[in-house]
C-alpha cells in the first residue's frame, strides 16, 4: 500500500513516508524528507550519506521500473541508525551493475549505496518491492 505524504506509524518505531511521482524531480522531495527525519531524531550526522542514498534509490526506481508512483520510507531502526527505503511496483530484485567502461557516468548507484550503507537489501511484496539501506552513526567520543 502506498500512502500519501505524512508522518506514518510503523511498528515498532515511528517513521516518515511520502508518496511521490516516479520522476527524477522527486529526488529533491525525497532528500528533504530524509533531512527532516534525521533532524527530528538528532541524527544530522547521517544527512549527507542519507540524502545521497535516497537520491540513488529514487533514480533506480525511476530508471529501472515502470512504476507511476513511488513511496519514500524513512524509519529509525535503532538509537543510532536509520533505514531509508524506496517502494515501487516492480518485483525485480536489483543488483549492483558492473560498469563496462571505467569512464561510465551511470550504473553505479547501488555500488554507491553499498559503500555508504551498513547494509542494504530488498523486501518483496505482492505489489512490488522496497529497496532499502541502513545507515548507522558512529557513537560520540
Amino acid at each position: 500500500m502506498i500512502v500519501s505524504a505524512k508522518l506514518c506509524l510503523q511498528r515498532p518505531r515511528r517513521g516518515y513516508c511520502r508518496e511521490l511521482p516516479a520522476s527524477t524531480d522527486s529526488a529533491e522531495a525525497a532528500r528533504r524528507l530524509v533531512e527532516t527525519a534525521l533532524s527530528d531524531w538528532r541524527l544530522e550526522c547521517l544527512a549527507d550519506d542519507g540524502t545521497l542514498v535516497v537520491s540513488e534509490l529514487v533514480a533506480n526506481a525511476v530508471r529501472h521500473t515502470d512504476s507511476r508512483r513511488i513511496q519514500i520510507v524513512v524509519r529509525r531502526s535503532g538509537e543510532r541508525s536509520v533505514r531509508i527505503g524506496v517502494i515501487d511496483t516492480a518485483r525485480v530484485i536489483p543488483a549492483p551493475a558492473k560498469p563496462q567502461d571505467h569512464l561510465s557516468t551511470s550504473g553505479r548507484g547501488l555500488l554507491l549505496v553499498d559503500a555508504l550503507a551498513q547494509r542494504w537489501g530488498t523486501d518483496l511484496y505482492h505489489f512490488g518491492k522496497q529497496v532499502w539501506a541502513e545507515l548507522i552513526s558512529e557513537p560520540a567520543r
